[in-house]
């Protein structure tokens, strides 16, 4: 098991917290006007003109605040829910969570509510997220085991599948099916601070639950039985991370989409690099989700065809092939 100095944790964190700020930058620069360096600085401060000021504060920085935080919710969740289930396929899609969030708004743009409001798509996407997390719950509260968990997670996964593809069959016209899924494949274009304001609450709600389960997943990496030996509430650590990844992810998924494969590689990627302590994982996790999501929103810009990328695509085509080689790897290191 590779075993890394708190130097080389250092200069990893460092590392990706340089390459997060070329991201930012470079995702505030290119668009459909793509503006110089100094131009963003001076339209940050107000000191550009009014155009670019709009283009910078009104229209950037919402989507790659946004950005930002979902990458960084996807990433850390991800290496979280990975020490818990002890699983290295784990990832935010396993609890459930991310199909009953899909579920709420493909319900919504089914309903028409986005006409009568625009929050109403993220909101019912939120309301799918909450009821997962109670049912989720009512199914493992009396057995919060691991086996539990995943199987009342399976179970509401296809339920909530279940139920996107009836609406979609049922979809009355096709402008509607479009919608639908344009929205599953993900996107952080035209978001608004109104966005922020409706997820970013949860999203830091979810964070703070999750705050220092780090010694509780290292614990738990020994056994349940080493992990209660030496103290750790496991119903209680079980719990912390679930909420906390129900609330933030739920809250991701009702404004950006459904968004895959950050959760479950970026833990992969860092483990390589730092080991395989749970706890050395979650904040590298997401600054590295923070910037791979950050760059794969700026491929979303490139003019391809008649189309234009969307962001579920654009993490697919990444995230695909590097879990596909992670495997790889792995398995000639068991051999």
């Amino acid at each position: 098991m590779k075993s890394v100095s708190r130097l080389q944790q250092n200069m990893l964190l460092i590392g990706l917290s340089g390459l997060l700020l070329v991201a930012v930058l470079a995702s505030s620069m290119f668009g459909a006007v793509n503006l110089s360096l100094s131009q963003v600085i001076e339209a940050l401060f107000g000191g550009s003109d009014t155009g670019v000021n709009i283009i910078v504060q009104e229209l950037r920085m919402p989507r790659i605040i946004l950005g930002l935080m979902a990458g960084a919710t996807l990433g850390y969740t991800g290496a979280a829910l990975q020490g818990l289930l002890r699983n290295p396929l784990a990832d935010p899609g396993v609890i459930g969570v991310s199909s009953s969030a899909s579920f709420g708004a493909v319900a919504a743009i089914y309903l028409g509510l986005s006409a009568y409001s625009a929050m109403a798509i993220p909101g019912m996407a939120m309301m799918g997220a909450l009821v997962a997390t109670l049912i989720l719950m009512l199914l493992a509260s009396r057995d919060s085991s691991v086996l539990t968990l995943i199987l009342a997670g399976v179970g509401i996964s296809s339920i909530a599948t279940a139920g996107i593809s009836l609406i979609m069959n049922f979809a009355p016209n096709p402008i509607s099916l479009q919608d639908m899924i344009f929205w599953m494949l993900g996107s952080l274009e035209n978001r608004t601070y109104d966005d922020l304001m409706l997820a970013g609450p949860f999203i830091i709600v979810g964070w703070l639950m999750m705050i220092g389960v780090g010694q509780g997943l290292n614990a738990l990496s020994l056994g349940s039985e080493a992990a209660h030996t030496l103290g750790i509430d496991l119903k209680r650590l079980r719990w912390r991370v679930v909420l906390g990844t129900t609330l933030s992810v739920g809250a991701t998924v009702s404004v950006c989409g459904a968004i895959g494969f950050i959760g479950l590689v970026v833990p992969h990627l860092i483990r390589a690099l730092i080991g395989y302590e749970p706890r050395k994982l979650l904040l590298p996790s997401a600054l590295a989700g923070a910037v791979l999501m950050t760059a794969a929103d700026i491929l979303t810009r490139l003019p391809i065809g008649h189309g234009q990328l969307r962001l579920g695509v654009v993490m697919a085509v990444i995230g695909a092939p590097v879990f596909i080689y992670i495997i790889f790897k792995t398995r000639e290191s068991m051999r």
